[in-house]
């Protein structure tokens, strides 16, 4: 069981970075697709990947994948794979499933198949025929694309955007995964202002902190495979150990966030101590007409709002003409603006020099990129 392989997933427009994360790890053998970076490692990447990856879904263990075109083909190829070797005798699994344009299209049946192949498995191994399933949580996934089958274990339990901090948040919150994102598809480093004038509970700047102070986005929550004795607690707790030892806490951040509600900056405040960066980031109330900026270079990343039900759309638009008069006269300010409003370089005035498609959820945006001139000491 040295080399396993393993499946970072990831919301589309997302895997280049799950990529570049991956390699800041140090793990080179890796393969991109949609939605997912498959990479190879041995057993102590399943904390190491947990903790760190700021940007993935879930981490995944492969099992196995093969061509399933009927049950029976699926039943026997799930029960060859090594389940026992991952999965205790008291062990709870689930089995969840999707397909896609494939001949086992009943997902029902393709989850009641491979849960009867695990427990077959099971049984050679630990020669019994009533499991009691009270133990760790092993969560299986069978995802048939095409007709080619992919049996894994979820490694992380809750999703990863789930860090911990966010006990509070507003109307339509931002993930964290893609909030994190935002800020690593900017030029923003942690020498550098950064401004989220429409901060809501506060995510953006929250994530701009770990990554400044380079705390691990797992720090603060528990995995699923952190009960699964195949790893150990002594593995975790080393990745825990060596997380804790790289957080940078000497470099002076210069992170602000504003929004016109006044409870939602206290949401903010409030999230950000509970993740222990509210030492450097100011939250002030204030609408964006009233924002001033703390320096003469600096980065905007902000979601602001979309316009999207009836009767908001002329607000949304008035507050991107506002966003506009702000940096209208701010060459050395680079912008980054998410948004699903199509109209939105129309009334912010000015053309984006990049645009970029991700999802928030399922709602489709634009990421507008709009590039100042950098300081001279870069």
């Amino acid at each position: 069981m040295e080399n396993i392989e393993l499946i970072a997933t990831s919301t589309f427009g997302l895997e280049a970075l799950v990529k570049r994360e991956l390699l800041n790890l140090g793990y080179s053998d890796l393969s991109v697709e949609n939605g997912k970076v498959t990479f190879k490692a041995d057993i102590s990447a399943i904390p190491t990947a947990n903790l760190w990856l700021r940007t993935a879904d879930r981490v995944l263990l492969k099992m196995g994948e093969f061509t399933s075109l009927s049950f029976e083909e699926l039943f026997e190829n799930t029960k060859s794979l090594p389940w026992d070797e991952w999965i205790t005798e008291d062990g709870k699994f689930t089995v969840i499933g999707k397909s896609v344009k494939s001949k086992l299209h009943s997902v029902p049946n393709c989850q009641a198949i491979v849960k009867k192949a695990v427990v077959e498995r099971m049984k050679q191994k630990y020669k019994t025929d009533w499991f009691n399933e009270t133990g760790p949580e092993y969560t299986i996934q069978v995802s048939i694309l095409k007709d080619i089958a992919t049996l894994t274990i979820d490694t992380s339990g809750t999703g990863l955007h789930k860090r911990g901090y966010r006990e509070g948040a507003v109307e339509a919150p931002l993930k964290e995964t893609l909030a994190a994102a935002l800020v690593q598809l900017s030029f923003w480093n942690k020498e550098r202002v950064l401004l989220d004038p429409f901060c809501g509970s506060g995510t953006i700047p929250i994530e701009a902190a770990m990554i400044g102070r380079n705390i691990a986005p797992g720090l603060n929550r528990t995995f699923a495979s952190e009960e699964w004795p195949v790893i150990g607690r002594d593995a975790w707790k080393k990745a825990r150990v060596a997380a804790y030892k790289s957080i940078d806490l000497e470099t002076d951040l210069h992170i602000f966030g504003s929004d016109i509600d006044s409870r939602a900056v206290q949401t903010a405040q409030n999230n950000a101590a509970r993740c222990g960066v509210d030492d450097c980031i100011i939250f002030e109330t204030k609408p964006v007409s009233r924002v001033e900026l703390a320096s003469d270079y600096g980065i905007a990343i902000c979601n602001p709002p979309y316009g999207e039900r009836l009767g908001e759309k002329s607000e949304a638009e008035s507050i991107y003409k506002a966003l506009g008069e702000l940096f209208s006269n701010r060459q050395t300010w680079s912008v980054y603006v998410l948004t699903s409003n199509e109209d939105f370089e129309e009334f912010y005035g000015r053309t984006a020099d990049r645009k970029r498609k991700l999802y928030n959820g399922r709602i489709k945006v634009d990421y507008y990129q709009f590039y100042g001139e950098k300081p001279l000491h870069e």
